[in-house]
């Protein structure tokens, strides 16, 4: 089992639809919280980074039960991530993966513009040297162009809907065996991914966040079960088109199918050792 924690109204609004799933167990760290209760922790708001910083609420009993695989979601502008690390040095025990949402931020200035640009990057560093397991990237810009169209009405749901379901799939994928293929382990130190949407016809890309250099990429391919009874040269041709992407000794492939009984779908994983910069699509 993984424990899911949301740091935020929105962190924790990805992290609710976690809920959904038994293997998982559920905490949210947010101002909007009525009152402080089981996996449920009441914020307190403050005027400067600073005040957060000095008042980094004490979570040793709300963590208790906290399991030893654990995935958190931060968005980068909400002034909850000042608390971010003094909560993440509170589950330092477990091994935590990051998932961290960038919002537009050519709209965003000032303090919020300052906090996302220091949690974008302290982030990163810590899981480049190995104090976290993971620093997975989104940015809303970037799903949203990956959709093509994404109404007003319902627009963070869908794009958290986006996030959840690529962790949700990342994590089945770890415990799935596949039809064939084998997803290799990327290099310890590439630490550093983004996620992305695959058009199994022609095995296109669609980046949820893209990253400024790709080192290892996975593949994973989810194939409807009567395709994969019927169709002789699926696994060829599917071959055919990885073998047609750029790579080399620092850029490397791999690819895992599975069997859906849904209608055909996939995702990409680029990993990489390289900090991100700080810019807008």
């Amino acid at each position: 089992m993984i424990s899911i924690v949301g740091i935020g109204t929105g962190g924790s609004a990805i992290a609710t639809k976690f809920k959904e799933i038994s293997q998982y167990d559920v905490y949210l760290l947010n101002d909007g919280v009525e009152k402080t209760a089981k996996r449920e922790f009441k914020l307190k708001t403050f005027e400067t980074p600073e005040e957060y910083d000095n008042n980094i609420p004490n979570l040793k009993s709300f963590f208790k039960n906290l399991k030893d695989h654990v995935q958190v979601f931060i968005i980068g502008t909400s002034y909850s991530s000042n608390y971010s690390l003094g909560i993440l040095q509170q589950m330092k025990s477990s091994k935590i993966d990051i998932f961290y949402i960038k919002p537009d931020i050519e709209l965003v200035s000032g303090e919020r513009r300052l906090i996302e640009n220091v949690t974008f990057g302290v982030l990163q560093e810590y899981a480049r040297s190995g104090l976290f397991n993971s620093f997975t990237a989104f940015s809303n810009l970037e799903i949203e162009r990956s959709l093509g169209a994404v109404p007003i009405k319902g627009y963070f749901d869908t794009l958290n809907h986006s996030i959840f379901s690529a962790a949700h799939y990342l994590n089945y994928f770890k415990h799935a065996d596949p039809e064939i293929g084998q997803v290799a382990t990327p290099a310890e130190i590439n630490r550093i991914r983004s996620v992305g949407i695959l058009n199994i016809k022609n095995l296109e890309e669609k980046w949820f966040f893209e990253l400024d250099v790709h080192r290892d990429l996975c593949y994973y391919l989810c194939i409807n079960e009567e395709r994969l009874a019927k169709e002789g040269m699926l696994h060829r041709n599917i071959v055919g088109a990885l073998k047609k992407k750029p790579s080399n000794a620092f850029r490397k492939i791999s690819y895992a199918i599975y069997e859906t009984p849904h209608s055909d779908f996939g995702y990409v994983v680029a990993h990489t050792n390289t900090i991100q910069k700080q810019h807008n699509p």
